[in-house]
């Protein structure tokens, strides 16, 4: 079952927040100006992303409070992450410094009327209220002389309670942010000092002397705006377990179904759900699949590797470009051998390629026409972050999209309320019609090569209850145009750690 989750919510409750503090690390930690790298300071990422973790009861914590735990540990995070505790300054030509003034981090302690049960059999973004669980402090939001951290613990009514931090990108990504995260949680259950001691080296990522572009970087092409990739957005959110890849496998030809990850088959599928879903107009038009790959992992990963402790971004995105027309006409192997391009194109000399074309070109955003991103986080270590009262039921972002970037999508690993591991994926879209849309394509493609003697796959909708999938969807039919993919499923799978932003 693909569980759904849309922007419609009857949960309506209240929040009572305290005070806002900053919160300075424990004790004095050193007064510098520390540089960003290229990879952080570029435009794309000059925004807040907000992360949050679901905690339920836990009869063996009961009468202790998890706000003076956090707030205790986090203080003293702060003297081995200061530069958090910091300020970001631009200085000349737009470049993006930490002036590590010790000011500290915002911390709000906050008691909600409502229970984790009331939330759902399954907690999937987006959360009903959810500005109530990170609160917006006045001028909070810029990336600019603002806190590099805004963390929110707030109270249920059941015991339970909802952790939710709010990061300037610019100064880490999923994996220094879990790491930071981790330092935590290792200093509530009563370390000394975290186990991975942090490291600035923001200078691994600045240009070469001289730079020099030796790749092809369409994800940086300029192209004018459009109101299909910069809109209001309608979110939802998806969850896909083993039998959702299942079934997507069984319609790709069995040397892709065999030598494609799970990451590979579930990003075609939804980039030719969501290219359909948003009715271009011109069969012709460009569209991006932004595939983010880390410089820590896998073929990415440095040579010699990234020093341990580093916390920095150390992603990039290469794109897989092509039309409308193809995407939406083409079996959908042809967007998996796309995918499966763009990801093997990020290797070392792609990640120094990018920072010298910062340099070069300035501190350029991604393409935002046509683009579609995805991160996957599912490997980040988000999940198993416990501050000593059990890991959280949800741990992931709050919603799709990055700032005023609705094109971006994560995978965030999840248990649904039936014990089915897989992950969920938020989407965003222009508006419900579109979602529908989006919901329609997804359908199809999952029920294609339905056995007769299956049960049809089915989508819980939050506003209207379970909807058969493949319902109206013709044989054969997606997007609007015949597959002839073979009825193949390959088993094996050679996973392995994709890009974390």
């Amino acid at each position: 079952m693909v569980i759904q989750k849309s922007s419609l919510s009857s949960l309506v409750f209240k929040v009572r927040k305290n005070q806002p503090e900053l919160l300075a690390p424990a004790s004095p930690t050193p007064h510098e100006l520390l540089l960003l790298s290229n990879l952080d300071d570029q435009m794309g990422l000059r925004y807040q992303l907000p992360l949050v973790q679901f905690f339920p009861y836990n009869p063996s914590m009961a009468g202790k409070d998890p706000v003076p735990v956090i707030r205790e540990a986090l203080s003293k995070a702060l003297v081995f992450y200061y530069p958090f505790a910091g300020r970001i300054r631009e200085g000349t030509k737009g470049k993006l410094m930490v002036d590590c003034t010790g000011e500290g981090v915002l911390f709000i302690q906050a008691d909600a009327d409502v229970t984790l049960d009331q939330f759902g059999s399954d907690l999937l973004p987006p959360f009903p209220c959810f500005d109530e669980l990170l609160y917006d402090v006045p001028g909070s939001d810029e990336i600019i002389n603002s806190p590099l951290l805004i963390i929110q613990v707030t109270h249920l009514k059941c015991g339970g309670f909802i952790f939710v931090l709010g990061m300037n990108h610019t100064m880490c990504d999923g994996s220094g942010i879990v790491q930071f995260m981790k330092a935590i949680t290792e200093i509530a259950h009563g370390a000394t000092k975290p186990s991975i001691i942090p490291v600035w080296c923001r200078e691994l990522l600045c240009e070469r002397n001289p730079p020099r572009l030796t790749c092809i970087h369409h994800e940086y092409d300029q192209l004018p705006l459009d109101n299909k990739s910069l809109f209001k957005p309608y979110h939802s959110s998806f969850f896909f377990g083993p039998k959702e890849i299942h079934a997507l496998r069984r319609i790709l030809p069995r040397h892709l179904a065999d030598s494609s990850t799970s990451f590979d088959v579930l990003t075609a599928c939804l980039w030719r759900c969501r290219t359909a879903a948003l009715q271009w107009q011109n069969p012709n038009q460009e569209v991006r699949l932004l595939c983010i790959v880390n410089a820590r992992f896998g073929p990415c990963r440095f040579n010699p590797p990234l020093p341990e402790g580093f916390y920095g971004n150390a992603f990039v995105f290469p794109a897989a470009v092509s039309t409308v027309g193809n995407i939406c006409r083409s079996p959908l192997s042809y967007a998996l051998e796309l995918v499966k391009k763009a990801k093997s194109e990020g290797r070392e000399e792609y990640v120094h390629s990018v920072v010298d074309l910062m340099s070069i070109n300035g501190r350029t955003c991604f393409t935002r026409t046509g683009s579609f991103m995805v991160s996957d986080l599912t490997k980040s270590g988000l999940r198993d972050v416990d501050y000593g009262w059990g890991k959280a039921l949800y741990s992931g972002v709050a919603k799709a999209g990055l700032g005023d970037l609705p094109g971006v999508s994560f995978y965030v690993s999840y248990t649904n309320s039936k014990g089915e591991n897989g992950r969920v994926v938020p989407i965003c879209l222009p508006n419900e019609e579109a979602m529908v849309r989006f919901e329609k394509e997804l359908n199809d493609i999952l029920n294609k090569f339905k056995d007769e003697k299956e049960e049809p796959m089915n989508i819980l909708s939050v506003s209207g209850g379970p909807k058969t999938l493949g319902s109206e969807s013709k044989e054969g039919d997606v997007g609007g145009s015949p597959l002839n993919e073979a009825k193949i499923m390959g088993m094996s799978e050679a996973e392995g750690r994709v890009g974390i932003s």
